[in-house]
């Protein structure tokens, strides 16, 4: 059964040309998004900072030939879920599960993990391997300068 959790969205090549960048904004830009119905009738909406700095990174990352999802922080993913975001097995997210390093819960038979829990664990795994990186350059260099 495939998993509706994460859905990607990507403009065509041909749509990324028609769209031009965001102006670069300063402080205290307003943005605004105007929207022309079927009808012909039209709204404006004030967006909020918060919501100009999602939507900018969104076209940013669109224009540049990427496909981006939005999820919500409460969203509960499935181990398959949790694995793409992770980078890791499906196996390895249930492991983390068992051993109490991903905190999930059953829905019926099947595990769910927030979202939130999932980017916390990449952040300790993303910080763990940035440390055994240097680590290894670290070795590198006293094999290479210190002749150890």
């Amino acid at each position: 059964m495939a998993s509706q959790v994460v859905q990607f969205a990507g403009l065509s090549d041909r749509d990324r040309k028609k769209v031009s960048p965001l102006p670069e904004l300063a402080e205290g830009d307003h943005v605004e998004l105007h929207v022309r119905r079927r009808d012909g009738k039209e709204q404006t909406l004030s967006l909020p900072p918060a919501a100009v700095s999602a939507v900018e990174t969104l076209l940013t990352r669109l224009l540049s030939g990427k496909r981006v999802a939005m999820l919500t922080e409460d969203q509960e993913l499935s181990p398959t879920d949790a694995a793409a975001i992770l980078g890791i097995s499906r196996p390895l997210v249930v492991h983390r599960m068992d051993i109490g390093e991903l905190p999930f819960r059953y829905v019926g038979k099947h595990r769910r993990a927030s979202l939130g829990d999932v980017l916390a664990l990449k952040d300790k795994l993303d910080t763990r391997q940035k440390a055994m990186d240097a680590l290894a350059e670290d070795t590198e260099d006293l094999i290479a300068n210190h002749g150890l």
